[in-house]
């Protein structure tokens, strides 16, 4: 039996992730219902949304004292936006905690590497909470 028919029989939805220049691991999610462009982090704790799409999910920010730390950057001022739904291929989860901070250089790497800009970074926390599995092979990332 294969792994795909294998975890929909144990109530997993299949997302297909595509592979960027950057060889990250890159999904469509909605959050709140709105559209954007996310990579897939294991390694960052939380989910992450850059403040420059706050008006695109339509997010109420608050300030936070947590503190980012990330890919040549530390420190970075952050702020929360707190009980949002997400959703990815037919999954979904309400009452999602984002963090806000500046993904200028991210993006910036991206585009300097002719990858898309992402609106976010999906991390550990909702991986988590969906009971993630990672097909590299297939590129699909399977939650439940």
């Amino acid at each position: 039996m294969s792994l795909k028919k294998l975890l929909k029989e144990k109530g997993y939805k299949r997302i297909k992730l595509n592979i960027t220049k950057t060889n990250h691991l890159e999904l469509v999610a909605k959050i709140n219902n709105i559209e954007g462009n996310f990579i897939l982090d294991t390694g960052a704790s939380s989910t992450c949304v850059g403040m420059e799409a706050v008006e695109h999910f339509q997010l109420l920010a608050e300030d936070s004292d947590i503190k980012a730390a990330g890919a040549g950057a530390t420190n970075m001022l952050t702020q929360i936006a707190q009980k949002n739904k997400i959703e990815i291929k037919g999954w979904k989860k309400k009452k999602v905690d984002l963090v806000l901070f500046d993904l200028r250089h991210v993006n910036e790497a991206l585009i300097n590497h002719e990858a898309e800009k992402v609106h976010g970074i999906i991390g550990a926390d909702i991986l988590r909470k969906g009971k993630a599995i990672i097909d590299y092979k297939n590129k699909s990332l399977y939650l439940k």
